[in-house]
This record gives C-alpha cells, sequence and structure tokens, in this order.
C-alpha cells in the first residue's frame, strides 16, 4: 500500500523558512514525477512546484526565485525549501506523486504553514 508521509509544516513569521519533506513507501517511484501543491481557505488546490524523474522542474510564477523543489529518489523523498515567505504562502501544503499512468496518483495527507506578518 502507497504510503506519503508530509513533515516540516509549521508557523513562521514573514520572511522566514520552511523544509517540507514526504517520503514516500510501498512500491518503487523512480519513474514518478514529484510535485507539491497547496489549498488556502476558500480556495482551490493548486499546484507550487513540480520535479520529474529525470530532475525537470516546474513553480509558479508566485514562488520563483523563493522556493526551490528537490528530490532524493533513493529515499522516495520529496523535498520543498521555501525562503522569504509571505503571509499569501498560508495554506495546507499536499505532496503529491503521479506515475506515467493516470491511475496512479498518490496524495500526502497535507501540512499546515501558516505565515504571520
Amino acid at each position: 500500500q502507497v504510503q506519503l508521509v508530509e513533515s516540516g509544516g509549521g508557523l513562521v513569521q514573514a520572511g522566514g523558512s520552511l523544509r517540507l519533506s514526504c517520503a514516500a513507501s510501498g512500491r518503487t517511484f523512480s519513474r514518478f514525477a514529484m510535485g507539491w501543491f497547496r489549498q488556502a481557505p476558500g480556495k482551490e488546490r493548486d499546484v507550487v512546484a513540480t520535479i520529474g524523474h529525470g530532475g525537470s522542474t516546474y513553480y509558479a510564477d508566485s514562488v520563483k526565485g523563493r522556493f526551490t523543489i528537490s528530490r532524493d529518489s533513493a529515499k522516495n523523498t520529496v523535498y520543498l525549501q521555501m525562503n522569504s515567505l509571505k503571509p499569501e504562502d498560508t495554506a495546507v501544503y499536499y505532496c503529491n506523486l503521479q506515475g506515467i499512468h493516470h491511475y496512479e496518483n498518490y496524495w500526502g495527507q497535507g501540512t499546515q504553514v501558516t505565515v504571520s506578518s
């Protein structure tokens, strides 16, 4: 059974940093794309950043230059380093793994990130 365990969320002041981690288990994920999404209260879940199995990355415009996504394939873990955090970054952050088949789509339980002004 596939499990994704997220950690690293919390409360931080504006301008601060947090590092999110998502450890996956239950199968091999070497060919999976990994990513982070976020959902603020009353809003839809949006992509924050993704990283392909070859290392290619994508960032939402709102986080470019502040967030960095990385992965450790040996540990089946994806990270999100968040710097220069802003109050508008406050949301529940979800880890996502997507395989080559559409049904190979897995979500973490979510971790709260709160940025105070």
